[in-house]
């Protein structure tokens, strides 16, 4: 059976991601954007009533991934350290498929947009770290053992390391995966965080 065709708000949304990918470094115009997906400039704005609606999309797209999957995690993994480990590569897989996105959650094609859509990657990112303080939370609760790393600090180094590696993945023009040596850096990260 074939899958539905994607909507133009879709298509539109996807050429945007694919734009931001391949052009790294450089802004994207409805101009540039409308000759991707093959409809005039108009039409972008027959579906997004600006461009930084179509970055909004984006940035809705990933946190309505992102935290659907957290939400199966927390129902599948009890234990602190798993849920955590999984949170993380989540969002680093997350990064490595989508290089366009990541361009957007980083702010780095937010450049020159407006300040909103800076505010709304932060709290992206403050709410993937209120989720890591909350699962370290029950953790303690459920006297899992922790390496006397207080919650806080143990939430805010895991995900600056995560967001670090995502930074060096942009750097690198997505040529370095966020995930190229994370098995190792996740063991050394549990190994300072958690107690055996």
């Amino acid at each position: 059976m074939n899958s539905p065709k994607p909507s133009r708000r879709q298509l539109i949304l996807e050429s945007l991601a694919r734009e931001l990918e391949e052009n790294p470094g450089e802004r994207i115009t409805t101009a540039s954007l409308s000759k991707a997906v093959g409809v005039s400039e108009a039409a972008l704005y027959r579906h997004f009533a600006s461009k930084a609606k179509m970055f909004e999309g984006l940035i809705d797209f990933a946190e309505e991934r992102i935290f659907a999957r957290i939400n199966q995690i927390l129902k599948e993994q009890l234990e602190a350290r798993q849920r955590c480990a999984q949170l993380l590569y989540l969002l680093l897989a997350f990064s490595a498929r989508n290089p366009g996105i990541t361009r957007v959650l980083l702010g780095d094609a937010l450049v020159g947009e407006t300040e909103r859509l800076l505010v709304r990657v932060g709290q992206f990112f403050t709410r993937l770290e209120t989720q890591l303080k909350q699962i370290l939370r029950e953790g303690e609760m459920r006297q899992e053992p922790m390496a006397g790393v207080e919650i806080n600090v143990a939430a805010n180094l895991m995900i600056t390391l995560a967001e670090g590696l995502m930074h060096q993945y942009l750097r690198s023009r997505f040529q370095l995966s966020p995930l190229a040596q994370w098995e190792a850096q996740w063991q050394l990260l549990e190994s300072s965080l958690f107690t055996r």
